[in-house]
């Protein structure tokens, strides 16, 4: 457990860009989830209250995992798919976890 990484934040897009963002993020989180056993959460979701920001989450096995998401396939179909798409900001920061604890 003491491995494990999360990435957590959000970027914006120009408002006409987030939608098509978010469809190719929902297929590579797809095919991150399916594929790379490493990868122990992956979400990307819009924020309601803000048409341009896309909030993050992922949660990895360790750094390692995270560092081989990148060298993979589908990261860079993904990246061929995005590119032209007009991101304005974004903050992540990547948390490494010494402990966790269920909340029930």
């Amino acid at each position: 457990m003491a491995g494990e990484i999360i990435v957590a934040g959000w970027m914006d897009y120009e408002p006409a860009d987030r939608d098509t963002m978010l469809g190719h993020l929902v297929e590579v989180g797809k095919r991150t989830r399916e594929q790379e056993p490493g990868c122990l959460d992956y979400a990307m979701t819009a924020d309601p209250s803000d048409e341009r920001r896309i909030r993050v989450y992922e949660r990895w096995t360790s750094q390692q995992a995270l560092d081989e998401h990148f060298t993979t396939g589908h990261i860079k179909d993904f990246r061929a798919a995005t590119t032209g798409l007009t991101r304005v900001g974004v903050s992540m920061e990547v948390f490494s976890i010494g402990a966790s604890r269920s909340m029930r």
